[in-house]
């Protein structure tokens, strides 16, 4: 079933040839309305011209109506050239439109050092057919991921629709993600930016797939007031909810991935410190391999929190999996075999409690297995 996008919001994609595989791989998203925005972008030095730009354009203030998502190149460590394909793409958009190229942020994501096709962007941008629903645009901006990912949500009639897309290169302070979430609702630009960064924070940061932070990751927040003012609080934590659902996602999603992760901290001293702890565990490469042998080896995962920077005495923690009691200051007895059943689960929990205050944090991440080697040992071959 079609995924219908909040009020004055269209979208569309097409086949521009980008991709070798001759998939959907060039992409609209559009507001009727100048929209408020919030944004979020990867922390990496490399960051792509894409990331580059629409940090200028976030600093300068102004609203935004439109993004254009290349799927199938990076424009990335591509010189200066790349810098002005980027922004050829966004004044192809904006022609396509009629706005203003400084009202249009651009996104990309591929293979890294591969100069972009500019000329198939802009061939391809008029032939963008825009609908309210956001399907085709889903689709359109994945990589190596196995599926879409949409999630959507309605507050005293506000709707919240977003997309993203993400399988591998995931990791805190970004990672390969691209995440657009849009609403009808009326917010305050600087309420919507101060609010945005914490829900990043606690959800898309809080992914972890293989250690590895991407160059051109962002999530973006855009609310183009169609629809009205509600409640903000309200509206703020079904935003939060979208992008967790969205964050869980792309955690499932991971490449060569057969279960999803979620690590549940508790009893930390600091909130921060539960979501540091959290991140240690769903991104600890030998325990990620146990879950994938449902192994219940939770050995792993002390000592990956032993390096998560959280503070703690081994003493005082709790460790359980699927809710199964494994450590309390000590290995505790259980039946190993039925630990290493309930681990073939799709979906995986571990609960740990530190027993040093009221912080807590979740974080997402996957199992290990021979595919995500597979997929990145011959990616660029």
């Amino acid at each position: 079933m079609a995924v219908k996008l909040p009020r004055g919001f269209r979208a569309g994609a097409t086949r521009a040839g980008i991709k070798p595989s001759g998939k959907p791989d060039l992409a609209l998203l559009v507001s009727g309305l100048p929209a408020a925005w919030a944004y979020a972008a990867t922390r990496n030095r490399a960051a792509a011209p894409s990331v580059q730009r629409g940090r200028e354009l976030y600093a300068s203030g102004r609203a935004l109506r439109a993004v254009v998502v290349n799927a199938g190149n990076a424009n990335c460590a591509t010189g200066e050239r790349g810098f002005s394909d980027d922004r050829r793409m966004a004044e192809a958009a904006a022609r396509r439109l009629g706005v203003v190229p400084e009202e249009v942020l651009t996104a990309s994501t591929g293979v890294i050092g591969v100069p972009l096709p500019v000329e198939r962007v802009e061939g391809g941008l008029p032939q963008i057919p825009l609908t309210p629903e956001a399907d085709a645009f889903a689709e359109a901006i994945l990589t190596t991921d196995l599926v879409p990912k949409v999630a959507e949500a309605e507050v005293a009639g506000a709707r919240i629709v977003g997309v993203a897309k993400g399988s591998g290169m995931i990791h805190p302070n970004m990672a390969t993600l691209l995440a657009f979430l849009v609403t009808d609702a009326r917010v305050p630009q600087e309420a919507l930016r101060e609010a945005w960064r914490g829900v990043v924070d606690r959800t898309f940061n809080q992914v972890t797939v293989d250690g590895d932070t991407s160059t051109n990751d962002l999530a973006l927040l855009m609310a183009n007031g169609a629809y009205g003012e509600v409640p903000l609080g309200t509206l703020l934590e079904a935003v939060e909810g979208v992008a967790r659902e969205l964050a869980r996602k792309i955690a499932r999603d991971g490449e060569g991935a057969t279960k999803l992760m979620a690590v549940r901290v508790v009893g930390a001293a600091t909130e921060e410190e539960a979501r540091r702890a959290a991140r240690a565990i769903a991104g600890s490469a030998l325990w990620k391999s146990a879950l994938y042998g449902n192994d219940p080896n939770w050995g792993r995962i002390l000592a990956a929190l032993g390096n998560s920077g959280a503070r703690f005495d081994p003493l005082r923690v709790r460790i359980a999996l699927q809710g199964i009691p494994l450590y309390a200051g000590e290995a505790l007895p259980f039946d190993r075999r039925a630990a290493g059943e309930a681990m073939r689960a799709e979906e995986v929990e571990v609960l740990v409690d530190l027993g040093e205050g009221k912080g807590e944090g979740v974080a997402w991440g996957c199992d290990l297995t021979e595919g995500y080697v597979r997929i990145n040992a011959l990616y660029t071959t």
